[in-house]
């Protein structure tokens, strides 16, 4: 049996539970027997036009519902960039909507110079200390707090303390090209 039809019968018997009809209520609004019903779910009968169209009617749901696209391996497999000092790790799949990273930040007695460049940051401190010069503000973060600015605004960030600090950081376009690229690319 191909996996598709195995994956309508599953979303068939989702669709019905999600109803909180029995096998047996939906048989018999949809004009079949439980069984052919049955059958459907678990895959052990071909589905087809004449036996889907009454049950997805019935549901309240399309065709279109019961046969989802393939699903993609969902892990993000991309290499760490080494930037520095930092260590700067894709959360997300190249050309994703939402560009994210972990960034580990080393320990570091003084902040960098501050940067400006066109977009906003979306940061999250997972561990140790994080600096943020935000103008004419010094700040630090702990472990659980976050922070939203317009990097248009002079900025720069580093890990505070003799830890290095660790971030889950959401740019746009312009933040990936700052803060993944180095000078030479």
């Amino acid at each position: 049996m191909a996996g598709g039809l195995k994956q309508v019968g599953l979303r068939l018997r989702a669709y019905r539970h999600s109803k909180g009809w029995t096998l047996d209520e939906l048989a018999e609004r949809a004009e079949m027997s439980p069984s052919t019903l049955s059958r459907l779910e678990s895959g052990k009968r071909q589905a087809s036009l004449e036996l889907l169209l009454p049950l997805t009617t019935q549901l309240g749901i399309g065709l279109d519902d019961l046969v989802a696209p393939d699903v993609v391996d969902p892990r993000v497999r991309r290499p760490a960039i080494h930037r520095g000092g930092m260590v700067i790790t894709p959360l997300a799949p190249e050309g994703a909507q939402v560009a994210t990273y972990k960034i580990t930040y080393p320990p570091s007695r003084t902040a960098p110079e501050p940067r400006v460049h066109d977009g906003y940051e979306w940061l999250y401190v997972l561990s140790g200390r994080l600096r943020l010069v935000l103008g004419e503000q010094e700040l630090t973060l702990t472990r659980g707090e976050a922070a939203e600015f317009d990097t248009r605004v002079p900025h720069s960030l580093s890990a505070a303390g003799s830890r290095p600090a660790q971030v889950i950081s959401i740019f746009n376009d312009d933040g990936v090209r700052m803060h993944t690229h180095t000078a030479q690319e």
